[in-house]
């Protein structure tokens, strides 16, 4: 009896540190689009100036409810990825709570469970903290509209165009996604706004226009060989197990001991074949 608790313990941490692992190397992908500045200061936002919209969803929520996408249309909207037994994810839910809240009229929060409990032992814990916005279970049809969730939590921030113009990984912080909805909802804020290119970082869709794969020298080849290089790399599949290609992967997954060696060999193929 003693062995197996001590078991389960040991398996309890393995998956808290492995998911704080993930958060870790995943979070680089949300500092890169969005910079936070002094206390004080203006924010600097970063929104991709190539979204990608928001396909038509019917989603249901865990008390029932039918909800679609198209009711999103005017409200800036946040789905969040998370989980009841994600840390992180318990952190934040206060936040998300207060800003549904104060901003009522302006902004959609949708939760988007990833437990594989039952959707009683989410809606236990959804009681329980309270949480004021609608809570659906993960589908393959969600997962297709926002693909690339790697760690939780995971936010999309969708305009009220219902275009995906931004995505963090990792814990939020308030002041930032306060400020990300006030100026998607065309409110008085405190920020600068930059537009950037979207090479896969918040839409895996926008990998295929990516020039440049991370810790990938594509230089040794001549323009038309990168070509059929860039080709491949957002083609073939990386074999880590992961269903992405291998420049989805590279770009999402920095810490992928297989998409790097499978990248470089699709490089050293295609200057061998000319």
């Amino acid at each position: 009896m003693k062995l197996k608790i001590t078991l389960a313990v040991l398996a309890t941490a393995a998956l808290v540190v492995g998911g704080v692992i993930a958060v870790r190397y995943t979070q680089d992908v949300s500092r890169s689009l969005t910079e936070l500045a002094p206390a004080g200061d203006k924010l600097t936002l970063r929104f991709v100036k190539n979204p990608a919209p928001v396909p038509d969803l019917t989603l249901k929520t865990i008390d029932g409810k039918t909800i679609s996408s198209r009711d999103w249309k005017g409200k800036v909207t946040i789905i969040n990825f998370w989980a009841t037994w994600c840390p992180p994810c318990r952190a934040e839910i206060p936040d998300l709570i207060k800003l549904q809240d104060q901003y009522r009229d302006h902004l959609q929060i949708i939760g988007v469970s990833t437990d594989e409990a039952p959707v009683s032992v989410v809606a236990e814990f959804a009681a329980e903290f309270k949480m004021n916005y609608p809570i659906v279970m993960a589908t393959p049809e969600i997962h297709r509209a926002f693909p690339g969730v790697f760690a939780l939590p995971t936010s999309f921030i969708v305009d009220p165009e219902l275009r995906t113009v931004q995505k963090h990984v990792g814990f939020v912080s308030p002041k930032l996604v306060e400020q990300e909805t006030r100026v998607l909802a065309k409110l008085d804020a405190n920020a600068e706004i930059e537009l950037v290119e979207d090479t896969g970082q918040v839409l895996l869709s926008n990998a295929a226009q990516a020039t440049s794969i991370p810790g990938l020298d594509l230089t040794v080849l001549k323009p038309g060989q990168k070509t059929v290089a860039l080709k491949r790399l957002n083609t073939d599949t990386c074999t880590c197990g992961c269903t992405l290609t291998v420049a989805q992967c590279r770009i999402n997954d920095p810490n992928c001991p297989i998409s790097p060696d499978l990248a470089k060999k699709i490089v050293e193929e295609v200057k061998s074949s000319n």
